[in-house]
């Protein structure tokens, strides 16, 4: 069974920084886009940035020039780097990935969440 596992989530003070981590663990499966989306309490769900296996990244115009993504490929991993972080980022981060295990089609995974609280 193809999964995505989050960690990396607290509490962190306006202008900190943390690092999320997402690894997609199963056996036999192909990634596309990986990325990460969040909600906050009482919102929607929103994108965060997105990282195609080979292609432009795209980031919410909200974390441009604060938060960066990367992923790992040869470790199954996405990373979101996040500085400069305030309150306004407060929400559960979910990773998002689209994957395709041996023998099926493509589909949409996305992790457990994680929560990151800016607050001082």
């Amino acid at each position: 069974q193809v999964q995505l596992v989050e960690s990396g989530g607290g509490l962190v003070q306006p202008g900190g920084s943390l690092r999320l981590s997402c690894a997609a663990s199963g056996s036999q499966f192909s990634i596309g886009t990986m990325g990460w989306y969040r909600q906050a309490p009482g919102k929607q769900r929103e994108l965060v940035a997105t990282m195609p296996s080979g292609g432009p990244t795209n980031y919410a115009d909200s974390v441009k020039g604060r938060f960066t993504i990367s992923r790992d490929n040869a470790k199954n991993t996405v990373y979101l780097q996040m500085n400069n972080l305030k309150p306004d980022d407060t929400a559960v981060y979910y990773c998002n990935a689209y994957m395709k295990p041996l023998f099926k089609w493509w589909m949409e995974y996305w992790g457990q969440g994680t929560q990151v609280t800016v607050s001082s």
